[in-house]
């Protein structure tokens, strides 16, 4: 009996050699980019508010974000594939402890009188019943359930982790799309006084035909332009008209939500954070840069388990009940039954099943770092490019205004010389359009450099702050 656990022992360690020399040696092709080779040197990113669109000001546009952000078929998505992903990590770790059952059958059968049965039961028929409990535990020795809870583990952080940059994403569309539904409403405004402008030049054109100091030409020259204002005008409304129906699709509401939503009142020039350069911590301020390290995570558990298949599997197995042939013999005390033992399993030829599984995941590793990579090169040329594109309209927007004065401070001489009768006021409609063309190019570009810092805020990440590290 001395000798009977080290002999247990040989089996296991015989099997456990043979395994490890079946393992094939297939490393993954593909390795995630080091941030430091990057070129992110610059300060760390400002601060921003969770609910950094509460800066525009406009209580109606933060009324549309929590409306979207509550009721968005995208997000019921996201939440129910963190919902499935928790079922299997709650499923993974259920597989690493023990599992009891109890079965139990009971039949009335002919017991045949040329097997086993002993006389007086051979070759007639009886009640045949058993009962009893079951334990079964997988014993783990080589980590493989260990490293499948891992990997279910970091899916739920990934997944929850795209809920955080789904929610993030409804949010900049919510107010970007609101952007453009004050753009819309400015150049409809911008349409009315240049519709009101150009009625007047047709007024004046028209007294002057009938004064013979002007002919036709002009008059349809005026009609003309006063055409392409209203176009202006049916042009933008239909503009605002799409935002608000987008504003209800992302609240995933109708018609009637549309129709509710007031005139925007928010500021284009509301602050916003904007750092000079792409910062150096931006790939740990993204959701979905985190999302794709935890699927790296997922992966990599994924390709262990792959791994730790080739080793031997161990389980403990007991069993107690009772077992009779008679209904009245399996209520006895004699008919009791007792088991228990460890039982391995090796897999020894699989026609190489277990090898295109190790390479299946090694694959998936591959897979997840590419597509890591592909997100940290995107992220980073979105930050440069919303940096770039902020300072370059800021720039169009201070030669704008230089024209809007200009054409003002002309307007004001011209209505000095109209007033000492040295012009007449139809020289100075010329004028007046272009000075509104020029307001209406104002009005773009101040709804665009919105848009972009916008668009900034999101490539910085928005507000998130990651809220479980990477292990």
């Amino acid at each position: 009996m001395t000798l009977a656990k080290p002999l247990l022992l040989v089996p296991l360690l015989a099997s456990t050699i043979l395994a490890a020399c079946s393992v094939p040696h297939d490393p993954p092709a593909v390795t995630a980019i080091p941030p430091a080779t990057l070129g992110l040197t610059g300060p760390a990113a400002p601060a921003i508010a969770d609910t950094w669109w509460t800066g525009f000001g406009d209580p109606q546009l933060d009324r549309l974000v929590a409306d979207s952000t509550a009721g968005n078929p995208t997000l019921d998505a996201a939440l129910a594939r963190v919902a499935q992903a928790q079922a299997v990590l709650s499923s993974r770790r259920a597989d690493d402890g023990p599992d009891v059952t109890i079965d139990g059958s009971a039949q009335v059968a002919r017991l045949s009188g040329r097997y086993t049965i002993p006389p007086p039961y051979a070759g007639t028929v009886r009640f045949v019943g058993q009962a009893q409990a079951n334990l079964n535990w997988n014993l783990d020795l080589f980590g493989r359930q260990k490293a499948a809870i891992e990997g279910a583990r970091a899916s739920t952080r990934a997944a929850a982790l795209d809920l955080a940059a789904a929610r993030l994403a409804i949010a900049g569309s919510v107010v970007q799309t609101y952007i453009d539904l004050a753009r819309a409403e400015a150049e409809a405004t911008i349409a009315r006084r240049t519709i009101a402008t150009r009625e007047d030049s047709l007024r004046l054109v028209n007294i002057r035909i009938r004064n013979r100091l002007a002919s036709n030409l002009q008059a349809v020259a005026a009609q003309t332009l006063l055409s392409q204002a209203r176009t202006a005008l049916v042009r933008a409304d239909g503009s605002r008209a799409l935002a608000t129906n987008a504003l209800a699709a992302l609240a995933g509401r109708g018609p009637d939500y549309a129709a509710a939503i007031r005139p925007a009142t928010l500021a284009f020039d509301a602050a916003l954070p904007v750092p000079a350069q792409v910062p150096a911590d931006l790939l740990a301020r993204r959701p979905d840069i985190a999302a794709g390290l935890a699927r790296i995570d997922a992966a990599a558990a994924g390709r262990q388990v792959a791994r730790r298949a080739f080793y031997p599997n161990v389980n403990l197995a007991a069993l107690a009940g009772f077992q009779a042939v008679g209904l009245g013999n399996l209520l006895s005390l004699d008919a009791g039954t007792v088991g228990a033992g460890p039982a391995i399993h090796l897999p020894l030829f699989d026609n190489g099943r277990l090898k295109a599984d190790l390479a299946g995941a090694t694959a998936a590793l591959d897979l997840a770092t590419a597509d890591y990579n592909g997100r940290v090169v995107g992220a980073i040329r979105e930050a440069a490019d919303a940096i770039a594109l902020v300072g370059n309209l800021a720039q169009q927007r201070a030669r704008t205004a230089e024209v809007v004065r200009g054409f003002g401070e002309t307007n004001r001489l011209n209505a000095i010389r109209v007033s000492s009768g040295l012009d007449s006021k139809l020289d100075l409609v010329d004028n007046d359009v272009r000075l509104l063309d020029a307001e209406l190019t104002q009005a773009n570009l101040a709804a665009e450099a919105a848009r972009q810092r916008v668009a900034l805020v999101l490539a910085l990440g928005g507000g998130f702050i990651p809220q479980e590290p990477r292990r």
